[in-house]
């Protein structure tokens, strides 16, 4: 009989049985976030998949900066530098201060520079495998 390879994969990666420690499933969907908790992570996960975005908050670890030094430092335009900020803000990522006509942007709070700190040290400990990028 030839299986496919779907069912070869599942015949490795998956479990014989649906449950094995069903109170350590039950408690772990105790403790699961709400869903919708679990998309607005993702969508900020999302944001920090962009390395221009990424940036512009690595910048920001030096502490708050205006819009156009930010697209300097960032090497973007400052048309493209305050439309990522603008998403940036909407997910709680940056704040904003204004002062007249100039816009200044931080970090939003200590948990960002911890996520970003965080990272980046991962970054610095660790050797990435990129097979993608070996082609």
């Amino acid at each position: 009989m030839n299986r496919s390879s779907d069912e070869q994969i599942l015949e490795l990666d998956g479990c014989a049985v649906r449950v094995v420690d069903a109170p350590r499933v039950a408690s772990v969907c105790e403790r699961m976030p709400a869903e919708q908790d679990l998309e607005d992570t993702a969508e900020v996960f999302g944001l920090l998949a962009d390395s221009r975005r990424l940036r512009l908050l690595v910048a920001l670890l030096d502490g708050e900066l205006c819009v156009c030094d930010l697209a300097a430092v960032s090497g973007m335009s400052e048309s493209a530098a305050s439309h990522a900020l603008r998403l940036l803000r909407a997910h709680r990522v940056v704040s904003v201060r204004r002062s007249g006509r100039m816009a200044y942007y931080r970090l939003a709070d200590a948990h960002v520079r911890m996520l970003l700190d965080l990272a980046m040290a991962h970054i610095e400990h660790t050797e990435a495998v990129h097979p993608e990028r070996e082609l």
